[in-house]
């Protein structure tokens, strides 16, 4: 009778793990797998297979594994989404930076560093982990995104300099429940991006969150809500941000400010007149590093509750949802 049960359990399991299997390849249209068990050894490879222009998602699915691959996802790319296995276990890394030469002898500059290009549009990426792993030697991005409409959720960007690099002037991004670490200016571009519920990583060695370069006339920037800003740095030694061009757009919304937080707050650049251009602002900051009466700058802001009726998603993002496609790519 015993035997009969656990050759009975035995069955149900293998079935179980059959429909598991099954489920999978139904979910998933492309499987990555550094030991062959996939469809695809390469993120790249994967990247390559998806149809240009397709009118619906391509999922791509990784299985834990360290890719060393400079990826691109090329604009003809449109409506890709990766996702991870494990956020701490499925790494695309690679180790570029922006002094180091190309086979021409060419320093490969702050762009050519990055290990992630994404130019299609309406991609997004689930618990996956970017890096740049060149270490504290400069410039080095981990992505760098000209794409419209992406979206990043419980994903990690781990670098140094220039970590995380939204370029794109009409791109807008939305990082929900990510974290992202670095030293100067690791948040830093033109696109409009919202990071919701994120953490803000300061590591020893720097002393600038941000570094935006929002055009004249963008009504958002970077946008940050119910973010916490962490480290190991020490106290009073980072800014919030500081003004790459001269009508940078950087907010704090609800969000904790650790101690590394100087009392000003913010840092022109060495830049004046920008300081009558640029729009820094806060709302309820929280801890260690939040404003206290007559510290921040006095060209900053600190926004009144009816103010936050700007910073809502449909006001910064108009006819674009984040986690939603309208059904089709664009034409």
């Amino acid at each position: 009778m015993h035997t009969i049960t656990r050759y009975t359990a035995l069955l149900t399991l293998l079935f179980c793990l059959f429909q598991v299997q099954v489920q999978a390849q139904k979910t998933y249209d492309f499987v990555v797998a550094k030991d062959g068990s996939g469809d695809f050894k390469t993120v790249q490879e994967a990247i390559n297979a998806v149809p240009d222009f397709r009118k619906n998602t391509t999922t791509i699915f990784i299985k834990n594994g360290v890719y060393k691959e400079k990826l691109v996802l090329p604009a003809s790319k449109t409506m890709v989404r990766l996702v991870g296995e494990d956020v701490q276990k499925t790494i695309l890394t690679h180790d570029d930076f922006a002094s180091k030469k190309n086979r021409f002898g060419e320093e490969m500059g702050t762009t050519g560093s990055s290990s992630f290009f994404v130019f299609g549009d309406d991609f997004s990426a689930e618990s996956i982990t970017f890096e740049n792993s060149a270490g504290p030697v400069g410039q080095a991005v981990a992505v760098r995104i000209d794409a419209d409409r992406v979206m990043f959720t419980n994903c990690r960007f781990l670098g140094n300099q220039d970590t995380l690099y939204p370029y794109g002037e009409k791109s807008r991004q939305y990082y929900k429940n990510c974290y992202i670490e670095g030293t100067t200016d690791f948040i830093f571009g033109w696109s409009t991006a919202v990071f919701e519920n994120c953490e803000i990583y300061c590591k020893k060695g720097g002393n600038y969150i941000t570094a935006a370069s929002t055009l004249e006339g963008t009504p958002y920037g970077f946008v940050f809500l119910n973010c916490r800003i962490t480290g190991d740095a020490s106290a009073n030694s980072y800014y919030l941000g500081r003004p790459w061009r001269p009508y940078a757009k950087t907010v704090f919304i609800n969000s904790y400010l650790g101690n590394m937080i100087k009392p000003e707050g913010w840092h022109n650049w060495n830049k004046p007149d920008a300081e009558k251009t640029t729009y820094y602002a806060e709302y309820n900051s929280t801890g260690p590093g939040a404003a206290k009466a007559g510290k921040r700058v006095s060209w900053s802001h600190q926004l009144s509750k009816e103010d936050l009726q700007r910073y809502t998603l449909e006001s910064i993002f108009g006819d674009w949802i984040p986690g939603k496609t309208a059904g089709t790519a664009s034409k």
